[in-house]
């Protein structure tokens, strides 16, 4: 691996000496390199000559000549440079730099990064330790490999969209992007870091193909344990973690609000009984059909009949597993988030911190997000390109 410290002004961190090309835009491929920067990696972030990344202006807070709150928050502690890979000269500098690259990402369609003649053979013909990774919806094969498509389609074509709502309703979207995130962030990092460990150990590289419908479908556990039990999924609302039992669902307060209620273990269904003074439905958290709708129905019942203020004191000190259901402008605000430094002050702008903690890389910005091109030249003058070599790329539009 090649370290780059002078150029990144990175902080030392597990991944410090990481050099990543990343050739990806808008949520999945920026998340998946932001995780790997914010561990220090020196990710460099190269987009087209013409619109660029365009989350820069896609979100809200982008003011006039700004870029969009979007953009920052996943593009922080990563270089910018702009290259037209549609001219042979960009080729080449792209070729250059992947030279003594470690990983590069992509999120484009099949079959374009070859065309452009950056692909995988292309780099590997020239570093046969480069890790090579490719995100997108559907994967590098199979009859759907060039569809178009995004999070809604991706996990509605595993099975997964399907199985979440309430019964009798149709499916509800989530407002957490599964496969964009699950898939095409996390199982994208995943799959570089053991590929970065076996180039490490054996000099060799690999090319990672990551489909985000894969890995949402490869997590749907639940689903397929009902069908391997059953023959089956049931239908949405009504599987064990859905709402089928009694022990583990929503119920709706006076108020409008819900108590999500996860007393699934016996201690903890017991402790909840007493809480409410109905230990005569200690048998039944986890009975289904007529013992368990009946259950649920008196629950339902109870939980109306007061606001979410007084559900959320009665729970306060009975560790069952009950807790109210928050917006997020209350998650934000919540005491153990707070705690856990999960959303500080960088860039001014409030962010997500790393979804981890790690002893000895304790979380602080390095780089706000880059600005367009802002770090090409830089960039260029460390692979060996004179200033004049850098000024005839700028005047063909190259950079």
């Amino acid at each position: 691996m090649t370290t780059n410290n002078s150029a990144s002004g990175q902080d030392d961190g597990p991944l410090t000496g990481l050099r990543i090309l990343d050739l990806t835009r808008l949520l999945p491929g920026p998340v998946c390199t932001l995780h790997l920067a914010d561990l220090g990696a020196t990710v460099i972030k190269i987009e087209d000559t013409g619109a660029g990344d365009y989350s820069r202006s896609m979100s809200l807070g982008a003011a006039p000549g700004e870029d969009s709150f979007f953009f920052r928050i996943v593009n922080r502690h990563k270089l910018g440079m702009r290259l037209d890979l549609k001219q042979a000269a960009g080729v080449a500098v792209f070729l250059r730099l992947a030279r003594e690259a470690d990983v590069i990402v992509e999120s484009f369609r099949p079959g374009v990064v070859d065309r452009l003649g950056v692909g995988y053979a292309a780099v590997q013909a020239i570093n046969p330790r480069i890790v090579y990774c490719a995100i997108t919806g559907y994967g590098q094969d199979g009859p759907w490999r060039d569809r178009a498509g995004h999070d809604i389609n991706y996990i509605a074509t595993a099975g997964v969209l399907d199985q979440i709502g309430n019964a009798c309703e149709a499916p509800a979207i989530p407002n957490l992007q599964i496969g964009d995130l699950l898939g095409g962030a996390l199982t994208a990092a995943m799959g570089i870091l053991a590929a970065v460990i076996g180039a490490k150990a054996t000099g060799k590289g690999r090319y990672v193909d990551v489909a985000m419908t894969d890995a949402s479908f490869a997590h749907a556990y639940t689903p397929l344990l009902s069908v391997l039990g059953r023959g089956q999924t049931l239908p949405r609302g009504t599987d064990d973690l859905t709402g089928g039992l009694p022990g583990y669902g929503l119920y709706r307060t006076q108020d409008g609000r819900y108590m999500a209620v996860g007393a699934l273990e016996p201690k903890f269904w017991a402790l909840f009984c007493a809480a409410i003074e109905r230990s005569d439905l200690k048998p039944y958290g986890l009975a289904r059909n007529a013992d368990g709708a009946r259950t649920r129905a008196e629950l339902e019942a109870l939980f109306a009949s007061q606001p979410l203020s007084h559900w959320v004191a009665l729970f306060e000190n009975v560790d069952c597993g009950v807790t109210p259901v928050l917006d997020f402008a209350e998650a934000m605000q919540h005491p153990q988030l707070k705690a856990r430094g999960m959303l500080p002050e960088v860039d001014g702008l409030r962010q997500f911190a790393p979804p981890f903690k790690m002893s000895g890389c304790d979380f602080k910005l390095r780089r706000p997000a880059p600005k367009v091109g802002a770090d090409g030249t830089a960039i260029l003058r460390e692979a060996g390109y004179a200033p004049d070599e850098i000024e005839q790329l700028r005047k063909q539009g190259v950079i």
